[in-house]
């Protein structure tokens, strides 16, 4: 079976290889980088890169048996991008889902603002697909400032460690902590703290390999 795996850096390629090789050995992973669709989503909204989302999917999508999209921003357009025969799962479905389990108040997480808006909505979308109530969902977000311009320069310890910082901010006034995007993941092992702080990658690709195979 072979998973394809929508990115919008190549820095997460060897994440889910590595991924890959723990979870999931023999799954073919193909992996399409389009680094533009998040730098325009950022500058222009996601919608005005829905159509260019779309056929990066169709791209990804011959020949694989199931799509992951690893890009928080523009998951839910992803999502909503029908790719005949083929299923289509944004990375961080799984971990919202996680969260909205662990209790009603969930804390979302992220390093660039247009990944705030996609992931609240998420995480209340799958609150209400587990019947909870809206008006008893106490969501917050969270923008970590100054970690995606540490992250783009690749000053990659600096941008965790502001990170976990944030999440040790807030952990204590909330029952799960989201990390919003997959390049975050690492900042979950750096903090000590006695709620859940989720992230995507590892439950996005064992979702994804669930689906292809």
């Amino acid at each position: 079976m072979t998973l394809a795996l929508l990115h919008t850096s190549p820095v997460h390629i060897p994440v889910f290889d590595a991924l890959r090789d723990a979870d999931h050995p023999g799954l073919r992973l193909r992996h399409v980088v389009h680094e533009d669709l998040l730098a325009r989503a950022r500058t222009l909204g996601v919608d005005a890169v829905a159509d260019d989302v779309h056929a990066a999917l169709a791209e990804a999508a011959t020949g694989a048996d199931a799509v992951l999209c690893t890009c928080s921003t523009i998951g839910g357009v992803a999502e909503s991008g029908a790719v005949a025969g083929v299923p289509v799962l944004r990375v961080d479905r799984p971990m919202a889902a996680a969260a909205v389990r662990a209790g009603p108040a969930v804390a979302v997480v992220a390093t660039v603002a247009s990944t705030l808006e996609p992931t609240a909505a998420l995480v209340a979308e799958e609150a209400a697909r587990a019947g909870h109530p809206g008006d008893r969902l106490d969501l917050r977000t969270v923008l970590v400032e100054g970690a995606w311009e540490r992250f783009a320069a690749g000053d990659r310890e600096g941008h965790l460690r502001l990170v976990a910082d944030a999440v040790e901010r807030v952990a204590g006034t909330v029952d799960a902590v989201v990390l919003a995007q997959a390049s975050m993941a690492d900042a979950a092992d750096r903090v000590s703290v006695a709620v859940p702080v989720l992230a995507s990658p590892r439950t996005g690709l064992a979702a994804a390999a669930r689906l292809s195979g």
